[in-house]
């Protein structure tokens, strides 16, 4: 299956700071893999990197089989940063617009699309307003309904839930269910392990090195618990002993 993205010996270093050292990683389609691992292991570093945001010390990464940035990738997927990118003097809707017009959407597609990836988001009843307005919850579902614009090939999320309330969130991996299961492929970054059990396969970073991926309930045997966030925490206790 063709890996929609495709990490092979990523190297990061800032300075004498090395932040990612040999990263691997693939993402296909029809799946859901989650990225998890302690604040400062490297996660968003490694996305912002694969995408070219930042330029990598080593190693090579592609999206959709192209080095990025690449501006016909980007019209072809969806990045939810980890922190958001509005216009804060437009309403959500008029940000949705423009976003899904980067996108290639226009016309009837442009507001239907609109419509359901703010229903998805419950922002439906606050499209008219300004995003000064909003409160951090509502600005980070704002940015994931732009992300889930123009059916994308590749979802790529840096912790989509964060100040989003349980029901919601329940909601939200509903609907990338549905999306993978439509055929999409997803990357997404969680502090939430109850959210790592949910995922197709777990990659664990720690100290910038990915140290086990597998599907949750292979890594929990491989690390005999019974939850995933057990094999975080006995999987840290390894890296620092």
């Amino acid at each position: 299956m063709q890996n929609l993205l495709d990490i092979r010996q990523l190297e990061k270093r800032f300075g004498d700071q090395v932040v990612l050292r040999g990263v691997n990683l693939q993402v296909t389609a029809d799946r859901i893999t989650g990225l998890i691992g302690p604040s400062g292991s490297g996660k968003t570093t490694l996305i912002k990197t694969a995408l070219g945001m930042e330029k990598s010390s080593g190693g090579s990464a592609t999206v959709l089989g192209k080095t990025m940035p690449n501006r016909l990738v980007l019209a072809k997927m969806g990045y939810m940063a980890q922190s958001d990118a509005l216009y804060l003097d437009l309403t959500a809707r008029e940000n949705l617009q423009f976003f899904g017009q980067m996108k290639g959407l226009t016309g009837a597609k442009l507001k239907d699309d609109i419509e359901h990836v703010a229903g998805i988001v419950d922002l439906t009843a606050s499209l008219d307003k300004r995003v000064q307005a909003f409160s951090g919850g509502m600005k980070r579902r704002l940015s994931l309904a732009i992300a889930l614009l123009a059916s994308p090939q590749l979802l790529i999320l840096d912790e989509p839930t964060v100040g989003i309330d349980p029901a919601l969130s329940k909601q939200i991996w509903a609907e990338l269910k549905r999306r993978r299961d439509a055929g999409c492929g997803v990357l997404v970054t969680t502090h939430v392990m109850s959210e790592a059990e949910q995922v197709d396969s777990v990659a664990l970073l720690m100290q910038g090195t990915i140290i086990a991926k597998d599907t949750p309930q292979n890594l929990k045997k491989q690390y005999q618990v019974d939850s995933i966030e057990d094999v975080f925490l006995k999987a840290e206790k390894e890296v620092e002993d």
